[in-house]
């Protein structure tokens, strides 16, 4: 899939999407200036890793409450790679405008962070005892995508399909990154039954998809919702 948008009318400024694209580009940028020992130690710092979760919750001192919950907040702004960091930026850059527009500035930002953190709580639930750090923002991402299909399925995507370069609706290509994400998460937690799970986290995206759905008809569509030429 070429994620490029058709345009949707947006009637005011998504600052908030642009904060947190700047804030992850910025954050990643200081990762790379990291040592690769110091990149670690920020990862599994700052990283969930639910392991110490699983700790925490048997009682463990090893872990305070504050550790095991902070990076909950932290790891949706982490990336491990470029193109980690690129894929999710282009994502929420091309979908996350509208769903701002929609909702307001400031439900946005808390719908973006909730979504993230029930992301998270998706897949620490089905891997609690690895020990492999999880960051990054596509759970929150995904969260805005489930927004997206509901707000506006008919939106077109560009798509690529074999040798064809086509316009097709957003449910379509939303529904289908949905099922996929389901169905390689279950063949992922399948395949790694009591092993450490590392690699794509598609319980997350499974967990944010499914939340932000829900999610942004209880947040609800921002008061006076207007195209600047009519106020």
């Amino acid at each position: 899939m070429l994620p490029i948008r058709d345009d949707q009318p947006r009637y005011s400024t998504p600052w908030v999407n642009y904060f947190l694209i700047g804030l992850n580009l910025a954050i990643f940028f200081f990762e790379f200036a990291l040592d690769p020992q110091s990149l670690e130690i920020l990862i599994r710092q700052f990283g969930v890793v639910p392991e110490h979760l699983a700790a925490f919750l048997a009682g463990s001192p090893r872990y305070s409450l504050l550790a095991v919950a902070l990076p909950f907040f932290t790891s949706m702004f982490l990336h491990g790679s470029w193109m980690h960091v690129i894929g999710n930026m282009w994502f929420l850059y091309i979908f996350g405008d509208n769903v701002e527009d929609h909702l307001g500035h400031f439900k946005y930002l808390v719908f973006y962070i909730l979504t993230g953190l029930i992301a998270m709580v998706t897949q620490v639930a089905v891997g609690l005892n690895s020990n492999a750090p999880t960051v990054g923002a596509s759970g929150a991402i995904a969260g805005v995508l489930g927004a997206y299909f509901i707000l506006y399925p008919r939106a077109r995507v560009l798509t690529w399909f074999f040798v064809f370069v086509l316009w097709v609706p957003a449910w379509i290509i939303l529904g289908y990154w949905f099922v996929l994400q389901f169905l390689s998460g279950t063949a992922t937690a399948l395949a790694v039954r009591g092993q450490n799970m590392g690699g794509v986290a598609f319980w997350a995206h499974v967990g944010g998809f499914v939340s932000g759905a829900l999610l942004v008809k209880v947040f609800g569509e921002r008061q006076q919702r207007y195209p600047y030429a009519t106020r």
